[in-house]
């Protein structure tokens, strides 16, 4: 689980349940994948199989006029896959009878983006020479596998967390008429750079620099590269406040770090971790935030580090927000309820607000 995955499981220890053994879910899911046929990357890379994992809950409905008009796509975050968001601090509040995504009014599909879960990724054999995937490719092959595997034709909505936030920028722009709303949660629609980048470039480079990585065919775990990575990767997706609450003598907080390690190392493929998280490399939606004409509620928090509300006046009101006009953007404040990053899947914190937007964004 790395950078928006790694905040949930940290949210989830405190909640009871972690993201990377999460309960077994109630929710009545169908697991599904779809292959593409060499599938061609924006590096000019191909892959003879692309496949991509995904559940569904619901069932998918037509109206009148023949086009599909509840569908909902849930994006995960970084290093996450298909059941990040069936977690029950998500799940649960949202997917029951009268909830924002009513199972019995709704079609949901959740899937394991490229380098994933079960869809395919660098550790199924290709290790470094698997093509060099960005969120890009991510959006495309979602489209692909929605109207060409599903004959989904339109999205009644997407929400995305964190990576699966950035996606939802990139779909806007990219696809401008397939939804009717977006609901982008913790991030910052701009070049990815700065400290962001900053961060995600030392997790990288601290694989690399271990001599057991081996440019990706290693033969045993880079595990002093993945701790370096690993360590990184649990400051940025932490919540100050919540950590000095739960840990606030230091043996209790160099054994949440020692239990932390155990617990990600030994799940964590190296080569795959350096691929998603280098996945962000090019995500710019800014020059093309104009062309998005669906509506948008973008909520970030206050206490996340990945996205700091201290960029918020240069982003969001100089830069941002003008070229979106049906956006509405929501910083939420620090409380006892919010966990940094997290608070993206924490659906109690912000599920009024989304009730609220969905009302509004309903065709009558």
């Amino acid at each position: 689980m790395r950078i928006a995955a790694i905040a949930c499981l940290i949210l989830s220890f405190t909640l009871g349940a972690t993201a990377q053994n999460p309960r077994v879910s109630k929710w009545p899911t169908k697991d599904n994948v779809y292959v593409i046929k060499n599938f061609r990357f924006g590096t000019g890379e191909t892959l003879p199989e692309l496949d991509l994992h995904y559940l569904t809950l619901g069932q998918l409905h037509r109206g009148a006029d023949g086009h599909v008009d509840n569908a909902i796509l849930l994006l995960h975050g970084t290093g996450g896959d298909r059941h990040t968001l069936m977690n029950p601090v998500f799940s649960d509040v949202l997917f029951g009878p009268g909830a924002p995504f009513d199972i019995t009014k709704y079609f949901l599909i959740l899937p394991d983006d490229i380098g994933h879960g079960n869809s395919s990724k660098p550790s199924d054999g290709l290790h470094m020479k698997f093509p060099q995937y960005d969120y890009d490719d991510m959006v495309r092959s979602q489209y692909m596998m929605l109207t060409e595997g599903m004959h989904v034709d339109h999205l009644r909505l997407i929400l995305g967390t964190s990576m699966g936030c950035m996606q939802s920028w990139v779909w806007g722009e990219t696809y401008p008429q397939f939804m009717d709303a977006l609901a982008p949660f913790a991030c910052y629609p701009v070049e990815l750079a700065g400290r962001n980048r900053m961060t995600r470039y030392i997790a990288i480079e601290s694989v690399k620099d271990d001599p057991a990585w081996k440019n990706g065919e290693y033969t045993t775990p880079p595990a002093e590269g993945l701790r370096g990575a690993e360590a990184m990767l649990l400051i940025m997706g932490s919540a100050p406040l919540q950590m000095q609450k739960n840990y606030p003598t230091r043996a209790q907080a160099e054994k949440y770090v020692d239990d932390y390690m155990a617990r990600t190392i030994p799940h964590t493929d190296a080569n795959d971790l350096i691929y998603y998280v280098n996945a962000s490399r090019n995500y710019n939606p800014e020059p093309r935030l104009s062309a998005i004409v669906a509506h948008a509620l973008w909520i970030n928090s206050a206490d996340d580090f990945i996205n700091p509300p201290e960029l918020a006046e240069q982003i969001i009101n100089a830069r941002a927000l003008p070229k979106m006009p049906k956006t509405k953007f929501i910083l939420l404040p620090i409380t006892d309820a919010t966990r940094g990053h997290g608070t993206h899947t924490l659906a109690a914190v912000w599920k009024d607000e989304l009730v609220k937007f969905m009302a509004e964004t309903e065709k009558k």
